[in-house]
Formats: C-alpha cells, sequence, structure tokens
C-alpha cells in the first residue's frame, strides 16, 4: 500500500528535480498576478483618438480575471480623467469581476489618477501610488466658449430652430442664460454626489479629513493623498507585488493585440480604406480633440 505521506514528498521531489525546465508559466507553485494598463482620457472617442472605455478595456479585464494561477489583478492606472459614465461602468466591471473570481485588486497610480482616474482606481482593494503621483480632483467640471460677440463682429447672423425650451441651452453662440447655467449645475452636483458615495463605499473608514476637503474638486501628491485616506500607502507595482507574493511572483502584463495581429483584426471587423479616408476628412474634428485631452493632462501638469 501507498503511503500518502511517502508520495507527496515524492511529488515534491519531482517538482523540485524538474520544475527548473518547466517554464513559469505552466508551473502551478509560482503566483501570478496579472496587470492591466489603464491610461489615458476616459470616454474621449474619435475614430484616430480612442479614449479609455468600457468597452475597450472589458476583454482586457476579463482575460486578466481568467489567468490561470492569479492570486489577485493589478491595474496600473495614469488617467486624468473624463467621462463620468465611463469610468463608472469600468469601476463596476472591476468589482463584479473581483466577486465572481474572489480575487483582491491592487491598484498602482503611475502620474496621475483624477477625477474618472481616481473613480477607477477605487474599483481596487487597495490603492498604492508614488510620493509625486497626482491623486483625487474628485468633482465635476464642465464648461464651453462665448462666440456672441465675435459673430457679430465678423457680421455672422446666427440662425437656430428649435424644438424644445431648453433644446440650445448654453449654445456658445447665444448670450449665456442664468437659467441654463442653474440646470447644469444643479446636474453637476447630482453627478458628484453619486462621484461621493462611489468613493465613500469604496474607500470607507480609511478616508481621513472632512468632506469639504476630501471631495471640492482638489487634487494632491501621493503622500498627501495617503494622509487623506484617498491611498493606502506609497508603493511601485513590483515591489509591493513582490513583497504580497514572494520574489518568483509573476506580473504578466495584458494588453491588446498589436503589430500584425491588430491590423488584421481591424481588417475583419471592416476597418479598411474607407475609414481611413473617412478619418482624413475628419482631421479638424481629431484636432480638436487632441487639444482637449491635452488641456485635460496640463491641468495636472502633464
Amino acid at each position: 500500500m501507498n503511503d500518502p505521506a511517502t508520495s507527496g514528498r515524492s511529488s515534491a521531489s519531482l517538482l523540485d528535480t524538474f520544475g527548473k525546465w518547466i517554464p513559469a508559466r505552466f508551473r502551478s507553485d509560482i503566483p501570478v498576478v496579472p496587470v492591466v494598463r489603464l491610461s489615458g482620457v476616459i470616454g474621449a472617442v474619435t475614430p484616430l483618438r480612442p479614449g479609455m472605455s468600457l468597452a475597450g478595456v472589458a476583454k482586457l479585464l476579463e482575460r486578466a480575471f481568467a489567468t490561470r494561477n492569479a492570486k489577485a489583478v493589478a491595474l496600473a492606472i495614469n488617467s486624468p480623467g473624463g467621462s463620468p459614465v465611463q469610468s463608472r461602468l469600468i469601476y463596476l466591471r472591476i468589482r463584479a469581476l473581483a466577486a465572481e473570481k474572489k480575487l483582491p485588486v491592487y491598484a498602482f497610480v503611475e502620474d496621475v489618477a483624477a477625477s474618472g482616474g481616481y473613480m477607477i482606481a477605487c474599483g481596487a482593494d487597495e490603492i498604492y501610488c508614488d510620493p509625486s503621483s497626482i491623486v483625487g480632483s474628485i468633482g465635476v467640471v464642465g464648461g464651453s466658449f462665448g462666440f456672441q460677440e465675435l459673430i457679430k463682429k465678423i457680421g455672422v447672423e446666427r440662425r437656430l430652430y428649435t424644438a424644445g425650451e431648453h433644446k440650445a441651452q448654453l449654445d456658445p453662440f447665444l448670450p449665456e442664460d442664468p437659467g441654463d447655467v442653474a440646470r447644469v449645475k444643479a446636474l453637476q452636483q447630482e453627478i458628484h454626489a453619486l462621484f461621493i458615495s462611489l468613493v465613500k463605499d469604496s474607500r470607507g473608514a480609511r478616508l481621513k479629513g472632512d468632506d469639504a476637503k476630501l471631495f471640492s474638486g482638489e487634487y494632491w501628491a501621493g503622500a498627501t493623498s495617503v494622509s487623506l485616506g484617498l491611498s493606502d500607502a506609497i508603493g511601485d507595482l513590483r515591489a509591493v507585488l513582490r513583497d504580497k507574493f514572494g520574489d518568483k511572483v509573476r506580473t504578466p502584463v495584458i494588453a491588446a493585440p498589436t503589430g500584425l495581429l491588430s491590423g488584421l483584426m481591424r481588417k475583419s471587423s471592416g476597418a479598411g480604406t474607407e475609414a481611413s479616408l473617412d478619418g482624413f476628412a475628419a482631421l479638424p474634428d481629431q484636432l480638436i480633440s487632441a487639444l482637449e485631452a491635452r488641456a485635460i493632462w496640463a491641468k495636472y501638469g502633464f
């Protein structure tokens, strides 16, 4: 009769003997923490400058949480924010997958996790940052321009036809209406309240300081964000994960296809010459989009 203890020791011995010949990705004794990079402006989607959205990152998140031998999932975040809807959708997907797979999630802030970028970071169980990272900006912002005096000077007559009393509110070619401003501020307050609730649900008792400061839209450097409870500690991805899971931990980056494979996928989805020509026709819109994205980053000094 085989002795279970002896059999177990033999298996361990065989693993020690032959383990070095087995590729690390096939070894069950080596912990794996897949890394998903979440970078860029959120929701600023144009044909030539796709922003971060749930549609763009859903498959990457699913692959990460389905990784063999995964002990956790890491998020490398570098985003100044953007669409509150896409930010919340990504946050919810992260939390749903974490609950489904019963895996902890660790977020690592690079340059910036502000506004929607911070909302996504709240999808993690723990948030780490660099001392120089920018963290926070828990608020809502919107803006426009007023061109009504300009078009008068250059002799342009504005003609606008609508059905619906407020359909043309905040039109940049019309004088600002106090009622329109009041309505958009009420909308911003509603979205801000949802953002605050999400942060409180995520961070809980770790938050320090009064709400007036934490949720003012202000942002802070990494160490201060830790003192306020918006982040958990100063730390980089490699060091933190090695400390948690050992020096042999593998951290494969889960990324979208690139190069030839990416090109084949675009062709199979119907993105051919016609799409390229449409892109050239839309260059003015692309330029405006690029400037808007640059302005969002510039707010945080990047």
